[in-house]
């Protein structure tokens, strides 16, 4: 019997087993306590009633004309390690502020973000540095959080504070981009309030959805870059909805603890009214699909990009991605209803991939009855192109033309086993490594912008050109992957499940918009944008074993600009100490070094 057969039933309780703070520390996520919030936050100046003025989604661009709101918005963060029980089975986690999910951080549009990260990660230490997903980091990329390219790790023992701006305006997360440290929990949610494209009553915040490892993240990393092809294939043991889930601890022999009625997340509808979920896929390597039983979704953004709206029972994201769904309460529901994720068993190794959360309605049952929600789910099959919606369906509301492109660079991926015998990712045949020490941003702020004797940091130098078109072709029949580009939002002006034609372009005068596109297997993604953004940008799988074994390149763009830069000196503070550390200690960098 599966694991929702045995919650369904009464197999496996709905009565949490574990206290919060067993499964997800000091966190609120996923229980009836978590906040609801405003449509932006009030301690700004607000011109016209609102922080952004009279901009709206239509008559703005989100990418030139963000307000100049003179807000900093401060967090603390210190990352040390911690044993949570997410699922029911314990386990060691990597943690923000003893939460996981870590904190939300939280802007308007225009806002300034400035937050101070400790590394306090120990036994064993660990560098550390974090992106802040799907920010454009425009006249910041030294801010990016992506070490060997905009900065050096976090040394352990030591602090760096980001400052950069909230430059668009919707959902998303951040979390670790050193190794595959993300996947062992270091990570937490991102609300940007912007202008409303669609009305709405209540925004419930994030729905954090993840496939989840009860192996640790280190020693997967290890087994995937090892030489035994019995370590390569990598099952995922479970599926979370904000960072809960039940778990069937029958189906494992250990002496782990484990208790298989850990507790579900929890959300809270008030009949009637229209709630926002901002749904997010921040796992590692499976492919979700979102419902809700007997309730439609009004999607009105992907990533940070609102569209012309449209209704549907099932959304799909990739890893990285999000989407913003309205979804109206009924009026006279009895409820419960169940919440369900689902991971894509076609284009993701899973063992159960399945995650269920418990949707009550407020004046009926709470939370505390052990009425289980005797709904039914959408009818779905898995998707075995792993593919995102149809491009003619996702519309962007601010239009921006494809120009035509001033270069046009062809990327081909492909999966090898090199000579020692490793599985490796390459793209035109070159496999991604970082060099910690050397960040490559800083490299050409100081005019070295070749490296003829690092061929393994994959550069592609675009020079002065204005708009730079890439067609990714697959070289893999049976594997998908979600292309995550840094510093842009990119206009997808082609996907399929067979290379490029050559002349097939979906709707150019206003393509879809953002930051992370699946790419199916066997096929290909024609993606361009403006070199409006002077930096380095990684362009990479945003599955946490694709990249660690080497799916990555680096994009510089303009890089006469990037000589320019005033590069503020705690950046090479922050190398300087990251350069005494690695001097005194051997840095256990088996995989190609940065992740999502």
């Amino acid at each position: 019997m599966s694991l929702v057969s045995k919650i369904v039933t009464g197999a496996i309780s709905i009565v949490a087993g574990l206290s919060q703070e067993a499964t997800n520390g000091v966190s609120q996520w996923g229980t009836l306590d978590a906040p609801t919030y405003a449509p932006f936050l009030t301690d700004n100046p607000l011109p016209d009633g609102y922080p952004w003025s009279t901009k709206n989604v239509t008559n703005a661009s989100p990418y030139t004309e963000a307000p100049n709101t003179g807000k900093t918005r401060r967090y603390d963060f210190t990352i040390s390690r911690g044993k949570l029980s997410p699922d029911g089975y314990q386990k060691d986690v990597i943690l923000i502020n003893d939460q996981f999910p870590g904190p939300l951080i939280e802007a308007n549009w225009g806002d300034w973000f400035e937050i101070k990260v400790h590394n306090n990660i120990t036994g064993p230490v660990e560098g550390t540095a974090l992106h802040w997903h799907g920010l454009l980091q425009k006249e910041t990329p030294w801010y990016d959080g992506v070490p060997s390219v905009g900065q050096c790790p976090i040394a352990p023992g030591s602090t760096f504070t980001y400052r950069f701006r909230a430059d668009l305006y919707g959902t998303s997360w951040y979390h670790s981009h050193y190794s595959s440290q993300y996947a062992g929990g270091l990570l937490g949610p991102m609300i940007i309030h912007g202008p409303k494209s669609k009305d709405y009553d209540i925004d419930l915040g994030h729905v954090m959805i993840s496939d989840w490892y009860h192996k640790e993240y280190f020693q997967i990393v290890k087994e995937i870059m090892g030489t035994d092809p019995a370590g390569w294939p990598q099952k995922s043991d479970n599926n979370l909805i904000n960072g809960k889930n039940n778990f069937d601890c029958t189906t494992v022999n250990s002496t782990v603890p484990c208790v298989s009625n850990a507790g579900l997340s929890k959300f809270q509808f008030t009949p009637g009214k229209r709630h926002r979920l901002r749904l997010i896929n921040s796992g590692a390597a499976g492919i979700q699909t979102f419902s809700i039983d007997n309730h439609e979704m009004t999607v009105i953004a992907n990533d940070f990009v609102p569209i012309k709206s449209y209704n549907t029972t099932v959304v799909t994201m990739g890893i990285g991605q999000r989407t913003d769904v309205i979804v109206h309460a009924k009026q006279n529901a009895t409820g419960p209803f169940w919440m369900r994720a689902h991971i894509n068993t076609v284009c993701a190794q899973v063992n159960q991939p399945d995650a269920l959360a418990i949707i009550y309605y407020k004046g009926k049952k709470t939370y505390t009855d052990t009425l289980k929600p005797n709904s039914t789910a959408w009818p779905q099959t898995d998707d075995p192109e792993c593919k995102n919606d149809d491009l003619t369906k996702t519309v962007p509301l601010y239009t921006i033309p494809a120009d035509p492109p001033t270069v046009t660079q062809e990327l081909i991926i492909s999966e090898i086993i090199n000579a020692t015998g490793h599985q490796i990712w390459t793209i035109n045949d070159s496999s991604f490594r970082a060099n910690y020490n050397s960040p490559l941003l800083l490299l050409a702020n100081q005019k070295n912008t070749s490296y003829p004797f690092s061929p393994q940091w994959n550069i592609y130098n675009f020079h002065s050109n204005s708009t730079i078109r890439i067609i990714l072709t697959s070289n893999s029949s049976a594997i998908s992957h979600p292309m995550h580009l840094h510093g842009h939002n990119m206009q997808i002006l082609s996907e399929s499940s067979q290379p490029w034609d050559g002349k097939t372009l979906i709707n150019p005068q206003n393509p879809q918009r953002r930051d992370v596109q699946m790419l199916r297997p066997g096929g290909h993604i024609v993606l361009q944008f403006k070199t409006d953004n002077p930096g380095v940008w990684p362009l990479h799988c945003h599955i946490a074993w694709h990249l660690s074994a080497g799916l990555s390149v680096n994009i510089l763009e303009r890089p006469d600009d990037i000589r320019q830069m005033r590069i503020p000196g705690v950046v090479s503070e922050t190398c300087g100490d990251w350069d005494r550390y690695s001097r005194g200690e051997v840095v256990d960098q088996i995989d190609s070094g940065f992740r999502i």
